[in-house]
């Protein structure tokens, strides 16, 4: 398995000199299809267009390509978080304040390992959330497992595309 910690703070430094925010690193496929997943942001808009993978593709699969962190064969996929993206930084809890979200624990607490509700924001280390019932829950960041953005129209309207042009073709590139 490969090392996401080490392979994160390899990518990290070559997304953000192209201008980018890293959002995660994380290996997925097992060992029938081991696919090295990197999602990346504009810090401006939280959103990656066609180009801006292709770009983030190059600079990583050279880098890759030189220092080898991963044994065997895998593919590298870049693309952007999506709508319902991942919550991995604290940064992404106080960013996405107001919308639903879903946590999973890495252990349980209070007998349950999942808390869904609206984001209310962040303290120090801490997420808070507040689900349907209004009960205000804080979890440590590090206590999360994963979390992600739930689909509400809402979302829908704040990670409206800024452009729609060529959404209804697909356009061939030749190099």
């Amino acid at each position: 398995m490969a090392d996401l910690e080490g392979l994160s703070r390899l990518i990290e430094p070559e997304v953000k000199s192209l201008g980018y925010d890293l959002v995660r690193v994380c290996m997925t496929g097992g060992t029938s299809d081991p696919t090295l997943q990197v999602m990346a942001e504009r810090p401006d808009t939280r959103q990656l267009d066609l180009t801006d993978c292709e770009k983030i593709s190059r600079r990583l699969s050279e880098m890759l390509d030189l220092c080898d962190p991963i044994e065997g064969t895998y593919r590298l996929e870049v693309s952007s978080p999506g709508i319902d993206r991942p919550l991995t930084r604290l940064k992404d809890y106080s960013d996405w304040a107001g919308h639903e979200a879903r946590i999973s624990l890495k252990d349980p607490r209070d007998g349950r390992k999942q808390f869904a509700g609206t984001i209310v924001g962040v303290q120090r280390e801490h997420v808070h959330l507040t689900d349907k019932a209004g009960h205000e829950h804080t979890i440590h960041h590090s206590d999360i497992a994963s979390a992600k953005l739930l689909l509400t129209d809402k979302l829908i309207n704040a990670t409206a595309p800024l452009s729609t042009e060529g959404a209804d073709s697909i356009q061939t590139v030749e190099e």
